[in-house]
């Protein structure tokens, strides 16, 4: 594709055609070598947008509560713009998302300020899809004022999103083992707020102590005590509370300085992962590829090698 292409490509997704950016994600999506070229000309209009990170586990209605959320951004005066990227389970059979955006949020279909994509993880790990962080670039870069981040909802491992996100919502929900004993690894250190959502159920009181409880025990580097606001999402109710929380804690940032060293953190570890994706995609090109590997698991699997040396020799061989 040559540079004018992209050139007009760009201009299009900045003008908010929602062809042109469907046709990107799913370039980047399926890693194209067009993709590339996109997202380096799409990286200097990034950097603007909020972006916001919903995870918990299953069932806590995090697909509900960013419906209402991206309702209630658009009720503002003035009215803002809204990405939602929603990663869903991938179906065993298809390779694709099991839940997609035809069957989730149609109201917002005729509000030409949401756009709403879902994403299959493919098997890849820790609650977002491989190409998330790209494709909330593109969002990003196209104008939106906030990207909503729905992950898919697997537990106490789904901490990737922080290093995605300025701001991370943990939801939590009474009666559904979100207890101390479920939630106290990992996950609720990543959080920047928490919801109790379906908090009209017994048990919210509970939900709630145990989370104060845990915070005392915990210190935060920038000194901020994650706010806890309370949600019936199928309701609506709470939501502008929880939009409310989420303001203050990006004044917060602001005031301390903090969202640029946050956002020198999370591009720290997204460096260090797309070079670890470059340079494994460079060897397997030029020094293995399938048949090798296969041949290198076989003697492996026998015993007749060990992969500890045949690693090093590997590296070793590529630097050279």
């Amino acid at each position: 594709m040559t540079n004018a292409s992209i050139t007009s490509w760009v201009e299009r997704i900045r003008a908010g055609e929602v062809r042109a950016m469907a046709r990107a994600i799913s370039a980047i999506e399926d890693g194209t070598s067009e993709s590339v070229e996109l997202l380096k000309a799409l990286f200097p209009f990034s950097g603007k947008a909020h972006v916001i990170g919903i995870t918990g586990a299953p069932g806590a209605g995090k697909s509900t509560l960013v419906d209402y959320l991206a309702r209630e951004y658009r009720k503002q005066e003035p009215p803002r713009t809204v990405g939602i990227v929603a990663v869903d389970p991938t179906s065993p059979y298809t390779g694709g998302a099991i839940l997609g955006d035809r069957i989730r949020m149609q109201a917002h279909y005729a509000d030409t300020g949401i756009y709403i994509r879902s994403m299959a993880t493919r098997g890849f790990l820790g609650g977002l899809a491989r190409t998330t962080a790209d494709v909330t670039t593109a969002l990003d870069a196209s104008g939106k004022d906030l990207v909503l981040i729905e992950t898919v909802g697997v537990g106490q491992d789904e901490v990737d999103i922080v290093r995605l996100a300025d701001c991370t919502i943990v939801m939590l929900v009474p009666g559904m083992g979100d207890d101390v004993q479920s939630i106290k690894a990992g996950i609720m250190e990543i959080a920047d707020i928490f919801v109790i959502n379906k908090s009209d159920r017994d048990g919210a009181d509970r939900v709630e102590k145990e989370i104060r409880a845990m915070q005392s025990l915990a210190a935060r580097a920038d000194d901020w005590t994650p706010g806890i606001v309370r949600t019936v999402a199928s309701e609506g109710k709470g939501v502008p509370e929880l939009a409310a929380a989420i303001a203050a804690f990006y004044a917060y940032l602001e005031q301390r300085g903090l969202r640029l060293k946050r956002k020198e953190e999370n591009w720290r570890e997204r460096l260090i992962e797309m070079l670890r994706e470059a340079l494994l995609r460079r060897v397997m090109r030029e020094k293995l590829g399938e048949a090798r590997i296969a041949e290198y698991a076989a003697e492996i699997a026998a015993h007749r090698r060990d992969p500890y040396t045949l690693v090093d020799d590997i590296v070793r061989e590529f630097g050279q």
